[in-house]
C-alpha cells in the first residue's frame, strides 16, 4: 500500500519540482545578470503600473559619462565593477520608493514615487559621481541623469516621461559632467 501511494505522488512531486524551476528561471529572466536590476520589459511592466498609480511619480534616466574609456583604459571587468556600483547606488537610491533597471550597456532608468526623493536629485548624483575601487585602482565614475514628473506632460504616457526624461539627460551632458536636469 506504500508503494502506491509513493508511485502515486511521484508524478506531483515531478511537476512541482518543475513548476519551481519554471518559476526560477522566469525571476532570472526579469533581472539583469551583471546587475541584478530589473531588465527593460520587467521594469517597463511595474513602471506603467507605479505611473497609474502615482500622479507624482518622477522617471529617471542615466547615463555614465566616458564609461567606454573606463573599459578601454581599465579592461571589461573594471567596467563591470563600475556598473554594479552604479547599479547599487541607484537602487538604494530609490529604496522601497521605487524600482531601478538596467537597460543595456551604461543606461539605467528608474522610476519612484516619493515626493522626497524628487528634492533629492542632488543625493543622487553625488552618489553616482563617487569613485569605485577596482584591483587596487580608484576609478573616477560620473553620470549625466535626466528626470521628468508624470504631471510635467501634456500626454502623462511611460513612453512619453522616458522621452522627456532622454532630452533633459542629454541636455545635462551638454553641460558637462556632473550634471543633473
Amino acid at each position: 500500500m506504500d508503494t502506491q501511494l509513493i508511485a502515486a505522488g511521484l508524478p506531483s512531486l515531478g511537476w512541482a519540482v518543475h513548476g519551481g524551476l519554471l518559476l526560477r528561471r522566469l525571476a532570472t529572466a526579469r533581472r539583469d545578470p551583471l546587475t541584478g536590476l530589473h531588465t527593460r520589459a520587467s521594469w517597463t511592466t511595474r513602471a506603467e503600473h507605479l505611473l497609474a498609480k502615482h500622479p507624482g511619480a518622477l522617471v529617471i534616466l542615466v547615463d555614465l559619462d566616458d564609461f567606454k574609456a573606463v573599459n578601454d583604459t581599465h579592461g571589461h571587468a573594471a567596467g563591470d565593477t563600475v556598473l554594479t556600483a552604479t547599479a547599487h547606488r541607484l537602487s538604494t537610491w530609490c529604496g522601497h520608493h521605487g524600482i531601478a533597471a538596467r537597460l543595456g550597456g551604461d543606461e539605467f532608468t528608474a522610476i519612484v514615487t516619493s515626493p522626497d526623493h524628487t528634492a533629492g536629485l542632488h543625493i543622487l548624483q553625488e552618489a553616482l559621481d563617487q569613485p569605485v575601487e577596482h584591483n587596487g585602482l580608484t576609478l573616477p565614475v560620473s553620470a549625466s541623469v535626466g528626470s521628468c514628473h508624470r504631471t510635467d506632460l501634456p500626454m502623462p504616457s511611460l513612453t512619453d516621461a522616458l522621452s522627456a526624461a532622454d532630452t533633459a539627460m542629454y541636455a545635462a551632458k551638454g553641460h558637462g559632467r556632473r550634471n543633473t536636469r
